[in-house]
């Protein structure tokens, strides 16, 4: 796999992390069986997305070499940042939360959050 991506996503592990910007370096399992047993993920080993050699974004199974996101037919890759983004918020409202100082200290509690 190709490194330097923006986001990268293990299907085995139903794992996806964001690997820059804000919170880089982050990893949420998205327990969704139903999302990770799409059939077109059935071939999926791991993505690695926006990367320095896009011809290596896809890992499959089987001996399929490796390809471009948009030439595997997996949808928008804007389906795996969302789950990511609903389980960072849930994050940052746990956080919150369990925030001991004032409102007035740690500012209003966050109620969405988009990478």
């Amino acid at each position: 796999m190709a490194t330097n991506a923006n986001w990268t996503v293990i299907f085995d592990d139903k794992l996806i992390i964001k690997q820059t910007g804000d919170a880089a370096g982050t990893g949420y399992v998205i327990d969704d069986n139903a999302f990770w047993s799409d059939s077109k993920f059935s071939n999926i080993w791991a993505l690695q997305y926006q990367t320095s050699i896009s011809t290596d974004e896809v890992e499959y199974r089987d001996t399929t070499p490796n390809s471009i996101y948009a030439d595997a037919s997996l949808g928008d890759f804007q389906q795996f940042i969302d789950k990511w983004d609903a389980a960072h918020l849930i994050r940052l409202q746990n956080d919150w939360d369990n925030d001991s100082r004032e409102e007035s200290e740690k500012g209003s509690r966050p109620t969405s959050y988009s990478s």
